[in-house]
């Protein structure tokens, strides 16, 4: 974690992952997790604003675009500056997200490059596995590292 970077209330960063707020702000908001392995970072002017209860996926790139709560974000999937990705969204894992891409909530979206394919309300699904992670974290933090219990 280097630069600008604010982490809301029982937000997490898993092993390896990278947040790099040198060039403009990354906000992690409450209760969401950054799993193994993702690159979050910025452009001057392209904050990244990740919303409460988000579960970025392993290897995730993030670069200067908005995630709105609940959303999940597939494992491996691109998203570029200016992007928005509305509330309650599910990003693909391999997904590749354009420049300025505007998705609106509850929408479902994979390919490369990513479009909407369906719109769905996941949202009580995607709070309950950022919960999960948050869980585990603070069984981690307590080391206990029991997971089938957290």
């Amino acid at each position: 974690v280097l630069g600008n970077v604010l982490f809301k209330q029982d937000a997490s960063v898993w092993f390896n992952a990278v947040l790099r707020g040198d060039n403009d702000l990354i906000t992690v908001g409450e209760g969401s997790n950054i799993q193994d392995g993702s690159v979050l970072h910025t452009d001057p002017g392209y904050p990244l604003n990740i919303g409460a209860h988000v579960t970025i996926g392993h290897k995730v790139m993030l670069h200067g675009c908005d995630i709105g709560d609940g959303c999940l974000i597939g494992i491996h999937a691109v998203v570029m500056d200016g992007a928005k990705i509305g509330r309650g969204s599910i990003v693909a894992g391999q997904a590749i997200v354009r420049e300025n891409a505007v998705f609106p909530e509850y929408s479902v979206i994979g390919g490369v490059p990513a479009k909407l394919i369906a719109t769905r309300d996941q949202t009580d699904e995607n709070v309950a596995n950022a919960r999960y992670y948050q869980r585990l974290s603070a069984a981690y933090l307590k080391g206990d590292d029991r997971v089938a219990e957290a």
